[in-house]
């Protein structure tokens, strides 16, 4: 229902995680009988979710601790680990910038140049620990690059942009033409972001196994501000789990809801699935892992736009080992550790045996679920409220 806005204007109210809660339904499930593993073309997860290709969150290092542990990493192909041969003092610069002078010290930093024989270097070295790779392109790039990261051994290709669409227009150059080029790669294809039905239904038309929704939701984003762009994240994977159906329905082909941005709890990922997602997408949550590259610090894959920047670097606190954020055990009662654990028990509590029955379940918008009865917990600044 479209509320009015003005005489010449009116739109849809949109929700986000904050702004609803899942129900408990009528039945309850051991959490040992719960199954929350994922499937993306030929590949299975033990864990539903996307490590961000965030230089901050992925290095190679990283990326297979991920995949051992049961997610699948995405490493940037066009940031720090393929423009320089030994990022660590990068990082480190990077830790050392003021507030003031960050967004201009990482533009400097992402001036060097994309080494080809680095994207090759990278995805080898991920694949010599055990474990499957997936690495991010943009629409703008991918064209040049992907052949290097096929040859190296890439498992999962992901063409990732703040917005994506099937029908970019542009009178100075030939746009990518999304059908076509998925049609050709031998190897599933994530794409995205996007934040509408319409969207979301032509970027699974073009053949892809996953789309990213999410415009603006990341801890580290600033997209809503300077662009004034973006859908609550709950109404964008609800929008995007009904394309799913319309597609499923004209093709029987299923494509992958993966929800990329604005969780940082075991809460927010129970809600992003109820709302339709298939698997989760984490930046910031992994950022503050010990071993995370970005030596406790976090920014988005825009911070560095050498013209319009649309992201910021944010502190991060390295408390907990990624095996223990993921999948616990969890020493913090704030649901920022054992992310995977707390999902499992969501589902069990609320009665759902797998993701896609979970998907089902129950919601209700509830602005006041993070407040009612919290105000010690505001008082004294534990628990949900830290």
């Amino acid at each position: 229902m479209e509320i009015e806005i003005g005489l010449g204007k009116s739109g849809r109210r949109g929700y986000g995680l904050d702004d609803i809660s899942v129900v408990p339904s009528r039945r309850t499930r051991d959490a040992d009988d719960i199954d929350i593993s994922w499937e993306l073309g030929d590949f299975r997860f033990d864990l539903p979710f996307l490590a961000s290709a965030m230089d901050a969150v992925v290095d190679v290092k990283m990326a297979i601790t991920i995949g051992k542990l049961g997610g699948l990493a995405v490493l940037n192909l066009e940031g720090l680990q393929t423009r320089y041969e030994d990022p660590k003092p990068v990082y480190e610069e990077i830790a050392s910038f003021g507030k003031e002078d960050a967004t201009r010290g990482m533009q400097r930093l992402y001036q060097e140049p994309i080494k080809e024989e680095l994207m090759g270097r990278r995805i080898q070295e991920i694949k010599d620990g055990g474990v499957m790779v997936a690495a991010s392109l943009t629409p703008q790039r991918v064209e040049h690059y992907y052949r290097i990261a096929m040859e190296a051994g890439l498992d999962v290709m992901v063409i990732q942009g703040t917005v994506i669409s099937a029908e970019h227009v542009s009178s100075r150059t030939e746009p990518l033409n999304l059908k076509k080029f998925i049609a050709e790669l031998p190897i599933p294809t994530i794409v995205g972001g996007c934040a509408s039905y319409s969207t979301a239904l032509h970027l699974m038309r073009t053949g892809a196994v996953g789309v990213l929704v999410g415009v603006g939701p990341g801890a580290a984003c600033t997209t809503r501000g300077v662009l004034g762009i973006g859908v609550p994240q709950a109404t964008a994977l609800a929008d995007a789990s009904a394309a799913r159906i319309r597609h499923l329905t004209e093709t029987g082909n299923y494509v992958n809801v993966i929800a990329d941005g604005g969780m940082r709890t075991g809460g927010d990922i129970a809600k992003a699935i109820a709302c339709g997602a298939d698997a989760v997408m984490l930046g910031s949550p992994i950022a503050a892992a010990k071993e995370a590259p970005g030596r406790g610090y976090h920014w988005g894959m825009a911070t560095f736009h050498p013209e319009l920047p649309r992201g910021t670097r944010v502190k991060t606190e390295g408390r907990w080992t990624i095996e223990e954020i993921l999948v616990g055990p969890a020493h913090e009662n704030d649901g920022t550790v054992n992310l995977f654990g707390a999902l499992r028990t969501s589902l069990a509590t609320c009665g759902y045996e797998n993701i896609r029955a979970f998907q089902r379940a129950e919601v209700m918008i509830a602005p006041a679920v993070r407040t009612e009865g919290k105000s010690m917990q505001y008082e004294q600044g534990v628990g949900m409220i830290k």
